[in-house]
């Protein structure tokens, strides 16, 4: 599934913590709402970034498709 799919699916708090954090590591809590909102974590998505040490980051297209939804450039 897309980011545009599961964005609408997860929590609000989920989409106000990848605001915030954008460009993070993700909090278990939060793959946790992406994977049950339909995003597989473990696909090769375009959204899907490097898995390392700190943990689970998105890719470079997603945080910034993520900025534009906290800007309102929908």
């Amino acid at each position: 599934m897309d980011l545009e799919q599961w964005w609408s699916g997860v929590m609000p708090e989920t989409r106000d913590w990848l605001i915030a954090h954008n460009g993070e590591a993700l909090t278990p809590e939060v793959v946790a709402d992406i994977s049950g909102a339909g995003g597989l974590v473990a696909s090769d998505s375009w959204w899907m970034g490097a898995r390392g040490p700190d943990g689970l980051f998105l890719s470079d297209a997603a945080t910034d498709w993520i900025e534009e939804q906290a800007n309102g450039e929908e």
